[in-house]
This record gives structure tokens, C-alpha cells and sequence, in this order.
């Protein structure tokens, strides 16, 4: 009876074990080459900041954001580079667990350094778009991932368990041009056969770490670029539809995270400790940049199969040092790869 127990036993191991699963870097490194998406040269902004003191030189790459999200701001952003405006200012505000921000150091009002002409002002609706079917190919929901349009009546139970994705700040969320971005829902007539649905109607970017947002005064003041910030620590979703929201850094990310914490009120540097701003050597759209290969970088297709496992594994991890597959994500906690590229 013993020597059929252990037979068994024996038996039954290969059966338990299993190939520890790929992490999501793993899966990422196994994307076709068809699935990065290039990132245009206008489309990217290079901040150079003062050196540190051993010399060392101090880059930040930002991605701006695609159409159709804060447009308006984006130009602005744009121009101002274009203009040479963000050359010589600083970074005049670090927030613990907050933001970075950066802008005309001048303490006074006419020793401001002057905005090029051609600024736009934007509307607080222009926050938000309206929902487009070409806008984004699915959503993230607490039932998993979904299409954009959805019957009105009970979902039919799912094979398996699914992987959520629920958002305590709207009714959905999703990834549009590669950026994560936040939806509320509305019942419409559908346009084929008449019958009530549910779709998005209105959609925004979201305050995920390393998204970089333009800061502004009182509404209805929504700001024009002249001071950006950059997000430092947990997410702050309160701030979604409430700023505009124009890109995110990918690449450089500690030289803006790592710096002094101010001691005045909301992080901004107290008169005492005015040495420990930052100083903005410039800021340049790489399509202007004289330097000979440009930056240019890739993002992973948030459409792609890859990203699909990318996003799963995020999820679910399964390789070797996880314990329990938490089932479900923030869409904070699933950024979206990007790499540096050769320029061609």
C-alpha cells in the first residue's frame, strides 16, 4: 500500500509543476518589431537642466500628447519651446509625493520674462472630448476588458475569472494614442438597429506618475503653458478634468523626482532656500534640435496583442516571486513601454 502511495505521489508532481510565467518586461521584449509605434520628432520635448555639481549633464524627454486631448495646450507648449521662453527659467516647486514644477523664477510681476505672442486660451470644457469611435479600441471596466459600446442589458456571464479594472473615478478606463484615459458613460439609441446602449461620452488623460500637466491660477483660469508640472508620486486623479493634462516624461524621470523638497506652502521654495531651484538651460522640440542623430523613441501599440499580455501580466503576476495574482490593476499601474531608438 505504501510503495502504491508513493507511486502516486511520484506520478502527480509533474503534473503540479508549471513554467513560471513571463514578467511583463519579458513579454515586452518578445514584441514584434511592427508593434512600437514611432514617436514623432514634434511631438517630443527636450528639457536640459543645469548640470549637477560633478558635471554631470541633466536630460528630461517629454512626450507630448496625442490628438485628439488638450490641443490647445499642446500648441501653446509648442510655441513656447519654439520661442525660446522655457530657456533660462526653473524648476520653482518640488511637493512631496506631489509634483515637480517648473517656471518664471521672477518674484515679481514686471520682472517677468515676456510670452510670445500667439498664446491660445481654452475653455475648462476643453479638458474633456467627446467620445469618437476612432478615438480608442476598447475599455478597461470591472468586467474586463470591453468594447467601447455596450448593450444596455446584463453582461452574460464571462468563462473564467476575469481580470478587473475598476476605476474609482469613472466609469471606465482605456488607453488612447498610447495614453491612459479615463471615460464616463451615457445611454444611447445605437445606430444600426435602434437600441439603447451604453457608450462613452465623454473621455480625458489621466494623472498617472510622470504625466505632465499645465498649472494654472483660479477657475476659470486654465493656464497657458508658461508653468508645467510633472507628477512625482501617487496618482492624483482628484486633479483629472480639473487641469489639463499635455504629455508625460519618458525618459529622465530621476532628475526631476530626486530634487530638494521645498519648505514653503504647497512645496514651493521658501526665501531662504531660493539656491535650491533648479536652473532650465532649455527647452527644445527634438525636430529643432542641431544635434546630429536626433532622440527618437517607440512606444509599445496599446492595440497590440503584446500589450494585451503585457497588460494581463501587470494584472496577474505569475512569475517567480509573486504569491497571489491580484486579479485586477489601476490603470496607473500599467505604463505603457517606451524605448529609445536609433534615429534613421
Amino acid at each position: 500500500m505504501k510503495k502504491l502511495a508513493l507511486a502516486l505521489m511520484l506520478f502527480a508532481q509533474p503534473m503540479l509543476a508549471q513554467e513560471p510565467a513571463p514578467s511583463p518586461n519579458e513579454i515586452v521584449d518578445q514584441a514584434k518589431p511592427e508593434e512600437w509605434k514611432r514617436i514623432a520628432a514634434e511631438d517630443l520635448l527636450v528639457m536640459t537642466l543645469a548640470p549637477v555639481a560633478e558635471g554631470k549633464p541633466r536630460e528630461v524627454v517629454i512626450q507630448l500628447m496625442p490628438a485628439p486631448f488638450s490641443q490647445g495646450w499642446v500648441d501653446n507648449v509648442r510655441l513656447l519651446a519654439l520661442s525660446g521662453y522655457y530657456d533660462g527659467l526653473a524648476v520653482i516647486r518640488v511637493q512631496d509625493n506631489y509634483v515637480t514644477q517648473w517656471g518664471d523664477p521672477a518674484e515679481e510681476e514686471a520682472d517677468a520674462k515676456p510670452l510670445p505672442d500667439g498664446l491660445k486660451v481654452m475653455e475648462e470644457g476643453e479638458y474633456t472630448v467627446a467620445y469618437a469611435p476612432d478615438i480608442m479600441a476598447y475599455l478597461l471596466t470591472p468586467n474586463g476588458k470591453r468594447s467601447t459600446v455596450q448593450s444596455v442589458e446584463p453582461l452574460p456571464p464571462m468563462v473564467g475569472t476575469p481580470t478587473k479594472f475598476s476605476d474609482a473615478y469613472a466609469h471606465a478606463v482605456a488607453f488612447a494614442g498610447g495614453f491612459p484615459v479615463a471615460a464616463i458613460f451615457e445611454i444611447a439609441k445605437d445606430s444600426v438597429n435602434g437600441k439603447p446602449v451604453r457608450r462613452p461620452k465623454s473621455i480625458w488623460p489621466v494623472h498617472c506618475y510622470g504625466m505632465v500637466g499645465v498649472a494654472r491660477g483660479m477657475s476659470p483660469n486654465t493656464g497657458d503653458g508658461s508653468s508645467i508640472y510633472t507628477v512625482i508620486g501617487h496618482a492624483p486623479r482628484h486633479l483629472d478634468r480639473n487641469i489639463a493634462l499635455v504629455g508625460r516624461v519618458i525618459e529622465g524621470m530621476e532628475h526631476l523626482s530626486s530634487l530638494p523638497r521645498g519648505k514653503g506652502p504647497l512645496g514651493f521654495y521658501a526665501e531662504e532656500e531660493m539656491n535650491k531651484r533648479t536652473p532650465i538651460l532649455s527647452v527644445k522640440l527634438a525636430s529643432e534640435l542641431q544635434q546630429i542623430p536626433q532622440p527618437a523613441f517607440e512606444y509599445l501599440s496599446t492595440e497590440s496583442e503584446t500589450f494585451a499580455k503585457y497588460a494581463a501580466a501587470r494584472a496577474n503576476r505569475r512569475d517567480p516571486f509573486f504569491i497571489h495574482p491580484a486579479n485586477g490593476a489601476d490603470i496607473c499601474n500599467i505604463p505603457v513601454p517606451v524605448r529609445r531608438v536609433p534615429s534613421e
